[in-house]
């Protein structure tokens, strides 16, 4: 669900009950997407999952390199990133 910044404003209370239920707000300004509204437990995993992002793409360049990361650093780099 997207909204404008100023509804999200005004209904607030309306928009976090959806989000208690599940669902994912977007929030835009002048339509474009500024903020994610998410159920508080798939925020961490969205943060997780950036990290393991990172992760990958960092290991696939430094392949290309023939450089080789071990797991114990590979699942350090993972650890570097969590809040």
């Amino acid at each position: 669900m997207e909204v404008g910044a100023y509804e999200a404003k005004t209904n607030l209370p309306k928009l976090l009950a959806l989000v208690a239920k599940g669902e994912r707000v977007v929030i835009t300004k002048h339509g474009k997407p500024i903020a994610d509204i998410v159920p508080h437990a798939e925020a961490s995993m969205v943060g997780h999952a950036a990290a393991v992002q990172r992760l990958l793409e960092q290991r696939e360049a430094l392949r290309k390199t023939g450089v080789r990361v071990t797991r114990k650093e590979a699942r350090e780099w993972v650890n570097e990133g969590r809040p």
